[in-house]
């Protein structure tokens, strides 16, 4: 699969039962994904994608919009102000851990 530049993956192989932490992150796409784009960038089945989408909604994280291109439904996910937050700070969560594991 090609990657677009500013895009971050693991080495973890793919697996669709694992939710979206270590897969890929589109950093300059951050604002707004299709629920297609989002199946196929996490490689994860229609159904435990949409259970992942309702657990981040229910916690205000994430928005989703339902409207239509091409006379068929799109669904759109974009990230709340509380899920641009905690995403940053888990990112430095994890940018913590990895200096105090290097440090060793």
């Amino acid at each position: 699969m090609r990657r677009e530049p500013g895009t971050v993956s693991t080495a973890r192989p793919r697996d669709s039962r694992k939710g979206p932490a270590g897969h890929h992150v589109h950093a300059r796409r951050l604002a707004e994904l299709s629920f297609t784009e989002l199946r196929d960038a996490l490689t994860m089945t229609d159904g435990n994608l949409t259970t992942h989408i309702r657990a981040l909604q229910q916690e205000g994280y994430i928005s989703v919009a339902k409207s239509y291109q091409n006379n068929r439904p799109l669904t759109t996910c974009s990230l709340t102000p509380a899920g641009r937050k905690a995403f940053a700070e888990y990112i430095n969560l994890l940018e913590q851990i990895i200096r105090q594991t290097r440090s060793k």
